[in-house]
Formats: structure tokens, sequence, C-alpha cells
């Protein structure tokens, strides 16, 4: 029996969300499609974990105090990479860094700050449970175009 069930891929939903914003500029579009591209790299990497050498501890703790998995700091590396490469984002906030994280002086006054759990779940990935990554987009509201003052 078929399944007749339509998927939406993320593209055609934001295509799709576009038109109700018809003076939209495009750059959260953009950066929800920088976001997707992390989340590539992150899926291949769990599903080469073995391969690529991403299984283990780092020996690193998080800002919870948790210990650091070697597939933690390469989502971590992977969607801090893919920010930056948008040029969209006035600060990035990550649950593996202590310390929020500044781009390039280009991109102190845009408009986003972006904070996310790059791999959720990974300390249960060797026992094949749900894993996943989290994100917040915030618009930045400082009055002098500055993203953490």
């Amino acid at each position: 029996m078929a399944d007749n069930r339509q998927v939406t891929v993320l593209d055609e939903f934001i295509i799709e969300r576009e038109k109700d914003f018809p003076y939209a500029t495009g750059e959260l579009s953009s950066l929800l499609r920088h976001i997707a591209l992390a989340g590539k790299f992150v899926n291949r990497a769990v599903n080469e974990a073995g391969l690529m050498d991403v299984l283990g501890k780092t020996g690193g703790s998080n800002v919870h105090g948790e210990e650091v998995q070697k597939l933690d700091d390469y989502a971590n590396n992977k969607f801090i990479e893919s920010l930056r490469m948008s040029g969209l984002c006035c600060g990035i906030t990550t649950e593996e860094n202590k310390e929020p994280i500044t781009p390039d002086d280009h991109e102190q006054t845009s408009k986003y700050i972006v904070a996310v759990d790059p791999l959720d779940g990974s300390s249960n990935i060797d026992v094949n449970v749900s894993i996943g990554s989290i994100f917040s987009i915030y618009r930045s509201i400082s009055p002098d175009g500055q993203c953490f003052n």
C-alpha cells in the first residue's frame, strides 16, 4: 500500500512562508539554510562516526560540567563554521562554549543571535537513543547596533 502523504522539505517550507512576508530581505531564510547545512555535516558524522574517529570523549567539559564527546566537539565546530560563513550572526552561543562567540568586525551589526546545542543526547549515541540539534534564533535589538555589549 502506497503512502500518499507529501513530505515538505526545509527549502519548500521556507519558500512557502516567504510569500507571507513580501518585505522580507531573505536573511532569515539564508540563516536557516546555513543551520541546515551544519545539520547535514553532523548527520554524516553521526552515520560514519566509527570511520571518522569521532566516537569517545575529548577530555574536556561543557558549560554544564558534562564530559564533551568527540561528536559534540565536531558538531559544535560545524555549526560555528556554518553560522560564521553565513555572515548573518552578530553572536553565537553554544552548549560547548563557555563564552559567546562574536564574529568578525564586519558582522558586528548583523541582526541575529543564534543559540545552539549542536548535538543533544550525544552521550547516548552508543546505545542507539535519539539525538538531535536544538537551536534558537533571536533578533538583536541593541540600539547601537552592537551584538554583545
